[in-house]
């Protein structure tokens, strides 16, 4: 498997800024060698490209690319805290909200954009343990945020 970097590239795509936090946060935390993220929205050069409910105003197909968009974002997120995306060794777990219509059921499916793209980017290594939450609104009413556990190849803090 090729690094995590040239794996981007394969696939045209390039690591967003990480943005500055708007609250008492920050976008990423390095702890005993796994880094934690903040929650990322799908936010494409600062904006939302959708908002509103799954399965009522943003189709699970929109919210699956949405999720793709915000895993990116959570790579760049736990990139930021080490030396760049090829020190994340392994992603070890991904929780994925759903803002959901009360009827829609298919958040596992939407979660899969996020863990397709960890895989592409990853390989093996992208295999995780995932949650698939759907819940009643997102910041921004957002369709989808998620959170990331990656291991660093690095153990100091």
């Amino acid at each position: 498997m090729s690094l995590p970097s040239a794996q981007l590239a394969a696939l045209g795509l390039a690591l967003p800024p990480v943005p500055k936090p708007v609250a008492a946060y920050l976008p990423a935390v390095k702890s005993r060698g796994l880094i934690h993220t903040a929650g990322q929205l799908p936010f494409v050069d600062g904006v939302l490209p959708a908002t509103g409910k799954v399965g009522a105003e943003v189709s699970p197909e929109q919210a699956a690319a949405l999720a793709r968009t915000a895993a990116l974002n959570a790579i760049a997120a736990a990139a930021s805290v080490v030396d760049g995306v090829d020190q994340l060794a392994r992603v070890v777990k991904l929780t994925v909200f759903v803002a959901s219509d009360p009827s829609f059921t298919g958040q596992p499916a939407v979660a899969n954009g996020a863990s397709e793209l960890l895989q592409e980017v990853f390989g093996d290594s992208g295999q995780h343990a995932r949650s698939a939450v759907g819940v009643a609104v997102l910041p921004l009413d957002a369709p989808v945020e998620l959170e990331l556990i990656v291991e660093a190849t690095s153990y100091p803090v």
